[in-house]
């Protein structure tokens, strides 16, 4: 499958992923929602990391195949765990108190940081028409913000607000490691997700312990389907984004903002199940924004 297909696929279940992670944090404690989430995952993929050991043949068995790395290569894949497990844990507590269309838009931004990253660290130096993007992108935020009073929210002093936009922060950081990874590094796509979600199980685990110790009986945790749910969405998810990034006529300033249309899922299941405000308005907002991620993909 073309990896540009493959990165709208990946938006599907993107989306689908931040309304079951929605669900799950809401009135609910965060850590351990983190912790049974990429527990999921590393005991879907722990079985695949023994079986990759012996000789099995066939195309639906190479695509999921882990091979083997140095303890070098170990070490990178722990870098990307502390790097997206970060963003994960910011943006769980910002989703559990914040409505989701105003969360997922701000996470949706993410393309504005890759380009501000690489022209800051990277020399490089955006064209014309992607500083316009850039331009629509934070005239939308404003248009958030007007929205987000309306609420009770203040774009410049809501702690909330600011751990989302570290979330999407550390998240653009994580866009850009990965293809230093798949296409530098020349690693598998299942061998990046399979260790990567092993190494976020010991990431999480501080933060879980913290809670059982300390904060259970001021946060109570209900467990809800919907904590596994996240798991597997966000697994079909990254192996599709991992698979499209990993393709060498993949453009990650394409796949990004394509990924990233997955808040239009997250903003109707917002109005949908939440009655959430103001819709119409927050509407025309993404409208605005998604327009700006999508100018910044011009070059």
């Amino acid at each position: 499958m073309h990896w540009f297909a493959l990165s709208l696929l990946s938006a599907v279940f993107l989306g689908f992923y931040e309304i079951a992670k929605k669900v799950s944090v809401r009135n609910n404690a965060v850590p351990p929602v983190l912790f049974f989430n990429v527990l999921t995952s590393a005991l879907i993929w722990l079985p695949l990391i023994f079986l990759s050991r012996a000789a099995t043949n066939g195309i639906l068995w190479e695509t999921f195949k882990v091979e083997s790395i140095s303890w070098t290569t170990h070490g990178l894949l722990a870098l990307k765990a502390v790097i997206a497990g970060s963003s994960w844990i910011f943006a769980s507590f910002a989703l559990k108190h914040l409505p989701i269309s105003i969360a997922a838009p701000i996470r949706a931004s993410s393309p504005l940081w890759t380009i501000l990253i690489a022209t800051l660290f990277m020399h490089e130096r955006p064209a014309p028409t992607q500083w316009l993007g850039v331009a629509i992108i934070l005239i939308s935020f404003w248009a958030f913000s007007l929205a987000g009073r309306k609420e009770g929210i203040h774009f410049h002093s809501d702690r909330w607000v600011g751990f989302m936009l570290i979330a999407t922060l550390l998240g653009s950081v994580s866009a850009l490691y990965d293809k230093y990874l798949l296409q530098q590094a020349n690693l598998r796509p299942s061998t990046v997700q399979a260790w990567f979600s092993i190494y976020l199980v010991a990431f999480m685990m501080p933060l879980f312990t913290h809670w059982c110790l300390r904060r259970r009986k001021l946060e109570p945790f209900q467990w809800r389907w919907a904590v596994p749910t996240i798991a597997v969405l966000l697994l079909v998810s990254d192996f599709l984004y991992f698979t499209a990034i990993a393709d060498k006529q993949a453009m990650i300033s394409l796949i990004s903002p394509l990924r990233r249309t997955s808040v239009i899922i997250a903003f109707v299941a917002g109005v949908l199940m939440y009655n959430e405000k103001n819709w119409r308005f927050k509407a025309i907002c993404i409208g605005a924004l998604l327009t700006g991620v999508y100018v910044l993909s011009f070059n």
